[in-house]
């Protein structure tokens, strides 16, 4: 089976509770993706439940990109 991701995920600030629609790129399946807004970039780390990342003194999570497997 063949595994790929789609290039787009959603991040939640978790103090104002406030979703956005990202670009996901770099993606490593329990390890880490990049997450860019405009022209910033959040580095998501795994935490063992959902990626956490930290940009100009806010935190962000994200469950990731969604996963697709092919034969």
């Amino acid at each position: 089976m063949r595994q790929t991701f789609a290039n787009r995920a959603i991040i939640t600030n978790t103090l104002t509770e406030q979703s956005v629609e990202v670009e996901a790129d770099n993606m490593r399946e329990n390890q880490s993706f990049d997450a860019y807004v405009v022209t910033n970039k959040i580095r998501m780390r795994w935490n063992g439940k959902i990626y956490v990342g930290n940009a100009h003194g806010m935190e962000f999570t994200s469950y990731g990109p969604k996963e697709y497997k092919t034969r």
